[in-house]
């Protein structure tokens, strides 16, 4: 008996040691790829240069204490910087350092930066035309916020132009409301004045910097508060019956009126956790929401508790039945799901880190699925490359329910999902397309 039960031991410890065996010496797949970023979230063929240029913004009006009180409007000259990426003609050269001094209400400030691959100022490809990207910051956020994303666009051969909006400072609730108020006003008229104005330059052929600017192929970009200027420039009118939009001077409301009764030249709309549709503070009605006919592409966290995910989020989604349109969730997320990964103080103001992080989610881990889809989602609407549409058409609208089955023994080493594994999300590595949601309305989804 004793014999048989060594016997039966070794004889499994061989099994074990054949499945190892076989397990390392099986051959690879592909040479496999660096990091656990998805296909495209990662960077494109395009060295890139990075500038920064002034835009002087006419007839616009800002909103003070008294003019709160009173309707009255002050005439404001605005001037606004907005940060250009663009393909380059070489990367040789120091790369990029973004840095941001935060100014936290009643906290001393705090200094932030992202080490990027883009090189200040340098030569620009002047031989070809790329796609335009305008690029919007939520309430209170700045121009290289996200240049991860923009540096990451750029370098798959477009021209991405991030406005800093230069939100009004907070120190305090009557000024949160002041800023927040202008915000409002303010959003979709600085898209449009500077898209109007880099969208002139591009066509005199006058201004050296937009040589390389395609006219014709304009993807807008808006995070939150950016979203909201985003949708509203995109085609959808503002509706000034509920609060807080009903609070604004009516001077105020004309302008954003006339502005709206045109949508900009665009051909794809991006919009992360855009705020406007949660029925507390509704900007719009479901009809001027249909009135967007570009493609679309919403993302947002499904615990999103800024912009309300399942009453806001999900109501703009289905209601922009003029659109084909995409809608990216994060499960377990709630609003800060894009953004660089910035190092911050782990014993610093927890203010900072809740303005920044998400609670669940790595900043890198969103950066790249972001970048990801973005990036087909672009290449499809600008640049007409249809094949892209196949990292967007997911084969099961949960992506934990991907099927990718193997052999035993099998290394992949990172291979990602293409048209052999069509029961997997296409790009994602296997078992690394988790915790995420896509779904899909066209036109006639009403």
């Amino acid at each position: 008996m004793r014999k048989r039960t060594i016997a039966a031991m070794l004889f499994g410890t061989v099994l074990i040691g054949a499945a190892s065996a076989a397990y390392m010496a099986a051959p690879t797949v592909h040479e496999g790829k660096a990091g656990e970023a998805p296909e495209l979230g990662r960077p494109g063929a395009y060295d890139i240069g990075t500038s920064v240029k002034k835009f002087a913004l006419e007839s616009r009006t800002t909103i003070t204490t008294w003019g709160a009180i009173s309707g009255n409007l002050t005439d404001a000259n605005r001037e606004l910087s907005v940060r250009f990426w663009y393909p380059a003609e070489t990367a040789d050269g120091k790369k990029a350092q973004y840095k941001h001094i935060m100014r936290p209400p009643g906290k001393d400030p705090v200094t932030i930066s992202s080490q990027g691959f883009a090189v200040p100022d340098a030569n620009a490809v002047v031989d070809q035309k790329y796609p335009l990207v305008l690029m919007s910051h939520g309430f209170g956020g700045w121009d290289t916020q996200f240049s991860n994303l923009a540096e990451q666009i750029a370098s798959h051969g477009y021209i991405v132009a991030s406005i800093d909006h230069a939100d009004r400072p907070i120190d305090g609730v009557t000024s949160f409301f002041l800023s927040f108020g202008n915000v409002l006003v303010d959003r979709t008229l600085d898209q449009r004045q500077i898209l109007t104005q880099i969208l002139e330059d591009a066509q005199s052929g006058l201004q050296a910097y937009a040589a390389q600017i395609d006219a014709d192929n304009v993807g807008l970009i808006g995070y939150s508060m950016g979203g909201y200027g985003a949708i509203a420039s995109a085609g959808a009118p503002y509706d000034f019956a509920n609060n807080p939009m009903s609070n604004i001077p009516e001077t105020a409301q004309t302008a954003m009126k006339e502005a709206s009764r045109k949508p900009l030249p665009i051909k794809s709309l991006v919009t992360f956790s855009p705020w406007g549709g949660q029925p507390d503070s509704r900007a719009w009605t479901a009809d001027s929401v249909g009135k967007i006919d570009k493609p679309v592409l919403v993302i947002a966290g499904n615990q999103d508790d800024v912009v309300n995910y399942e009453e806001g989020v999900k109501w703009l989604f289905e209601n922009m039945t003029g659109a084909d349109r995409y809608m990216l969730v994060y499960r377990e997320a709630r609003h800060n799901i894009i953004g660089n990964e910035f190092d911050l103080d782990p014993d610093g103001e927890f203010t900072t880190t809740e303005f920044l992080k998400e609670p669940v989610w790595r900043s890198d881990r969103l950066n790249a699925i972001n970048q990801h889809f973005v990036t087909a989602f672009l290449d499809m609407a600008l640049k007409g490359d249809t094949a892209k549409a196949d990292y967007l058409n997911v084969p099961t609208p949960d992506s934990n329910d991907s099927k990718w089955p193997i052999g035993f023994g099998e290394q992949l080493n990172g291979k990602m999902a293409g048209s052999k594994e069509s029961d997997h999300w296409k790009g994602f590595q296997r078992r690394w397309a988790v915790g995420l949601e896509m779904y899909r309305m066209d036109k006639s989804n009403k």
